[in-house]
């Protein structure tokens, strides 16, 4: 995996930011260091995932009528984990040059989908709360067929839908994290996808 994003990619997902809000790019990452950011999701799916939770700080809590997830955060003193972490200090660095967006803090988890899992229609931002301003998921399923399920579904605000994006190993998808509702719909097969999200300085943690 490059530990940096070139300038020209840099200068396509800016261009897209302000076009229409969102990206997705397909085939950035080297793919024998997806592959093992992948099978550090089933190595450790057993024993350091936990079942996602809704809300945030005490309100915390599962719904499984809303997400059946299971995820781990990443952690930049694991070498597999920072290879990921670096890139995306340079997408904030990119971004930051270039639209002043005021990016500071970025974390990220692991995601596992087991078959029949899914998470419900949602927004990762309050308006105006800064907590998330940018969301990033990237996808590492391979030979990921239309029969698997397991989509993303991006909506305008008004939630007409917008585009449906299969979760291809090596894509990842880039938006404004309170501009687009999403879901994703239940899975057939093992999804494994890492979300992140970049926030300003001053705001709200307790994700």
């Amino acid at each position: 995996m490059v530990c940096e994003f070139s300038e020209s990619v840099l200068d396509g997902i800016a261009d897209a930011l302000v076009d229409r809000g969102y990206i997705c790019i397909d085939d950035l990452f080297e793919p024998g260091v997806v592959a093992r950011l992948r099978d550090k999701v089933f190595a450790e799916a057993d024993e350091t995932f936990k079942p996602a939770s809704i809300g945030r700080g005490h309100e915390q809590h599962r719904n499984t009528d809303i997400r059946r997830d299971s995820i781990r955060w990443l952690e930049p003193h694991c070498a597999v984990d920072n290879s990921y972490l670096s890139l995306m200090e340079s997408l904030k660095n990119g971004l930051n040059r270039r639209l002043f967006m005021g990016l500071f803090d970025y974390e990220s988890h692991y995601a596992l989908y087991r078959p029949g899992a899914f998470y419900k229609k949602h927004v990762d931002a309050l308006k105006g709360s800064q907590n998330r301003i940018l969301t990033t998921v990237f996808f590492m399923n391979p030979d990921w067929q239309p029969e698997h399920g397991g989509v993303l579904k991006l909506y305008e605000e008004d939630d007409s839908l917008i585009e449906e994006l299969a979760p291809l190993m090596g894509r990842l998808v880039i938006f404004l994290s309170e501009r687009f509702p999403h879901e994703v719909m239940p899975t057939k097969v093992d999804r494994a996808s890492i979300a992140g999200w970049f926030r300003v300085a001053g705001s709200q943690h307790g994700f």
